[in-house]
């Protein structure tokens, strides 16, 4: 939340990074320096890519394998290294440091994620546990093995972190090549998520939240039985003729207000709807004729005109249209949607809710009972009236 408020500027952004990466590898190197965790590299050993920093000849330093090497052999070594690699020191120091980290980079703008950093934190701290155990027991037997309790500590982690239970099982059991591992790394999912969701959200919902995506979740709030279409919708709602003068379109779609993807199309009553990316489509390629023509006769585009200039249609700022060119016509009718979807106003909020989850909807109108336009809705209409102590207000607001 922090980083929201205060780092939004590019430069302390990139300043933020550097610094994240500086205190990173200086904490390594002290790590690696005062841990002095030299294990012997035998002819038989299985380390992968070791690393002999401040360590003699013949020996590795297993905080160094653990920290300088990507993620994902350092993962690999934690699980496949035999009893003996790594010190119950080295384990808990590195799982207390790098979490830290983690948490600190997660959120950076930088193109970085927790899944891999996730694994390797819950395969330290499992590998630790497995070598205590052993150590209790005084027992090396299968049930004792590191490398086993440090697969089921690294689903235990990304779990409770990304609250995932059928696919990650899937991954896990696919990554270590054994359907036996199936039962116990989902019963450890099924717990993590369980013992997760009882205290707080998975973080890819708190981080959904903060950066404001209109997200619906799979109910709507069952408060919202009583709120119709007519107390969730946006209104007014700009609409648009069947043929429009171009002048007014560009300055729609250029009014920092007017943010909704679409745009009723009405002579009266609604009769169609248009796309704000249809209607830069159709400037950019100017599809409109003079206002003094009789007859409409627009230039024709195709299918794949649409097409290359999705996902990314250019700014309405980008699109030139000159003056003579602002009191020109367009011809809307052959490009709308002339069956959109459409609520009257006295729809209950759960039902607007259910076409939006069912149909993947942007946007619904809402029509009174002569099928006239009074209001549109969004996703952000509806993902204002989540549950939780800010939702009920705003319910108890919406109601009186």
């Amino acid at each position: 939340m922090l980083k929201i408020q205060y780092i939004h500027r590019p430069c302390l952004q990139v300043m933020e990074a550097m610094l994240v990466a500086a205190v990173t590898a200086t904490v390594a190197f002290a790590m690696i320096y005062f841990s002095n965790d030299c294990q012997p590299l035998g002819q038989d050993s299985t380390e992968e890519y070791p690393l002999q920093l401040f360590c003699a000849d013949g020996e590795y330093n297993s905080m160094a394998t653990a920290f300088f090497n990507t993620p994902e052999r350092s993962v690999r070594s934690l699980f496949h290294n035999p009893p003996g690699s790594y010190n119950p020191l080295t384990l808990g120091v590195f799982t207390l440091v790098y979490f830290v980290l983690a948490v600190w980079t997660y959120g950076l703008t930088v193109s970085a994620g927790v899944f891999i950093p996730s694994l390797l934190i819950g395969a330290a701290w499992g590998r630790l546990f497995g070598i205590l155990l052993s150590t209790i027991t005084s027992s090396q037997s299968i049930w004792a093995d590191p490398g086993k309790y440090a697969l089921i500590g690294a689903a235990a982690q990304l779990g409770g972190i990304v609250r995932m239970t059928l696919s990650l099982t899937v991954i896990m059991v696919e990554a270590t090549g054994n359907v036996t591992y199936g039962f116990p790394i989902m019963l450890v999912l099924m717990t993590a998520k369980i013992v997760g969701d009882y205290f707080i959200e998975g973080l890819y919902d708190i981080h959904i939240k903060l950066q404001s995506v209109p997200f619906l979740h799979w109910d709507a709030p069952p408060t919202s039985h009583w709120l119709t279409a007519r107390e969730v919708m946006s209104s007014p709602v700009t609409c648009f003729n069947r043929v429009e003068r171009v002048g007014r379109i560009v300055d729609v779609l250029s009014n920092t207000s007017t943010n909704h993807n679409g745009f009723p199309v009405v002579p009266g009553k609604i009769c169609g709807l248009i796309l704000r990316s249809q209607l830069i489509v159709l400037l950019k390629h100017k599809v409109f004729v003079e206002r003094a023509s009789s007859r409409l006769s627009q230039r024709r585009l195709q299918l794949k005109d649409f097409r290359d200039a999705y996902p990314r249609f250019p700014p309405i700022q980008s699109i030139h249209v000159s003056q003579d060119e602002r009191e020109c016509m367009m011809d809307l009718n052959e490009f709308m949607n002339p069956t959109p979807y459409t609520v009257p106003q006295e729809t209950s909020l759960p039902r607007v809710f259910k076409l939006f989850r069912a149909l993947g909807l942007r946007h619904l109108v809402v029509v009174d009972d002569e099928n006239r336009v009074v209001g549109l809705v969004t996703r952000k209409d509806l993902a204002r009236y989540h549950l939780g102590k800010d939702g009920l207000e705003e319910l108890q607001l919406a109601q009186t």
